[in-house]
């Protein structure tokens, strides 16, 4: 990722959406730092959602902070009150992004065998052209997105302190998910920041 004489981030022009990338958006103590703290002070919870008519417990552990509640998959997710750690990067994230946002879900993958199928984040309560703000802390993981259409994909390794905004029409024209892995054998923590009206 290139910057700007001004040290604006740069965005990459996929079709029919956008990317921002930022490999060191968190220093590397940063990075374990908050993945400390999360890990400990989150009330992760493996929710059951529903897939093809049946209910299922979803492949990895998850929370919801924020101001309103989120609904998706036959899941209902009131928000806890917001911490400290949270707040610090919804600021950063922001600052980036030169949006606001009012609420992050938390995903905590444990090892390989947890993961996220393919999915949009285009629930009609995100807003029509949905900016999510996604950092990554601990274990790299793979992420992958397939173009509705046309099958074009796109990968990115999402390293720890690693910033990732999807913008634009992203989310009407590309599916995105985590794969499931033999070789990530420590945890991962996610935070997806965007807001919901």
């Amino acid at each position: 990722m290139t910057m700007s004489l001004f040290n604006e981030p740069e965005w990459i022009p996929i079709q029919d959406g956008q990317l921002l990338w930022l490999p060191e958006f968190l220093t590397a103590d940063e990075s374990q730092r908050f993945y400390n703290e999360l890990s400990a002070a989150v009330p992760w919870r493996q929710e059951p959602i529903s897939m093809f008519g049946r209910t299922v417990l979803q492949p990895r552990l998850q929370a919801w902070y924020g101001d309103k509640t989120y609904a998706y998959s036959g899941l209902t997710m009131s928000p806890e009150p917001w911490i400290s750690p949270l707040l610090d990067l919804k600021q950063r994230c922001e600052h980036i992004a030169q949006t606001s946002f009012n609420s992050v879900l938390a995903n905590y993958y444990r090892d390989g065998n947890d993961s996220m199928g393919w999915h949009q984040d285009n629930e009609a309560e995100l807003g029509l052209n949905p900016i999510i703000a996604s950092i990554s802390l601990g274990e790299t993981r793979r992420f992958v997105l397939k173009h509705l259409h046309c099958k074009s994909k796109y990968e990115l390794e999402l390293t720890s302190g690693s910033l990732l905004i999807m913008a634009g029409t992203t989310q009407h024209f590309w599916q995105h998910g985590i794969p499931k892995t033999k070789r990530a054998k420590h945890g991962r923590i996610n935070l997806t920041f965007r807001t919901v009206y």
